[in-house]
């Protein structure tokens, strides 16, 4: 699968490169989400109100979040950081 990144993710990447455990595990997940974005361990939740969007940790805070089309063979990451603030 392709990975595309919006606007938000490439802030969030940015955060991220502060703290090398959660970006590596970020990364981690991403590659993952590149070869099969239904692949568990580590498990993933699908996102009530939302189409094809699914949510994995990164740690207790912060979470991965992203969207499959299927249809065009991509994954989009919409967030990698906390949804508390």
């Amino acid at each position: 699968m392709e990975i595309v990144f919006t606007k938000q993710a490439l802030k969030d990447a940015e955060k991220l490169k502060q703290f090398p455990t959660l970006n590596e595990k970020a990364r981690s997940l991403v590659e993952l989400l590149e070869r099969n974005p239904f692949e568990t361990p580590p498990t993933y939740e699908k996102l009530i109100g939302f189409e094809n969007v699914y949510s994995r940790r990164i740690n207790v805070q912060h979470r991965l979040v992203y969207e499959v089309r299927k249809n065009e063979n991509v994954v989009v990451v919409i967030r990698m950081w906390t949804h508390y603030e």
